[in-house]
């Protein structure tokens, strides 16, 4: 298991234009979902989805954990970034590219390292209506009704 610092601190020290990019950052993506299934005491999948090991590994790390999908679309924007970069190496917006996928891929690393640490991290969407209704109903003022108390 790759230690979340180590992975920032590889990402602090990317470089856009050194060799394989694609390849370097979707191996560090790939720690950060490893991390993920170690932490859950599963064994991180070496399969793949749609040609991606980072997209088995989110697919796996959302088996009974809802919540995760919250970062489905980071990894299939990393995934989306590497292809770019590895269909067309030699385009002008290659380093803009790689930053964009090094970007990425620290939001996963701050998703799921915050995630370990709080456990409701990713419930926000807005089929959330527990959340929302508690939210809403712990920030009511006794003089100010909720809408479910003004209906009643």
């Amino acid at each position: 298991m790759t230690p979340f610092a180590d992975i920032e601190a590889a990402l602090d020290g990317f470089d856009p234009a050194a060799a394989d990019p694609a390849g370097r950052l979707l191996g560090l993506a790939e720690a950060v979902l490893d991390n993920w299934a170690e932490a859950r005491g599963e064994t991180p999948t070496v399969e793949e989805r749609e040609g991606f090991r980072l997209l088995a590994l989110h697919r796996q790390g959302a088996r009974g954990e809802p919540s995760f999908n919250a970062c489905r679309e980071t990894c299939r924007e990393i995934a989306f970034h590497a292809n770019l970069l590895r269909l067309e190496p030699d385009h002008a917006e290659s380093a803009r590219r790689a930053a964009m996928m090094a970007m990425l891929v620290r939001h996963l690393l701050l998703f799921v390292s915050g995630k370990m640490q709080v456990a409701g991290l990713g419930e926000f969407c807005c089929s959330s209506r527990t959340l929302r209704a508690l939210d809403r109903d712990s920030a009511a003022a006794p003089d100010h009704p909720t809408e479910r108390q003004r209906v009643a």
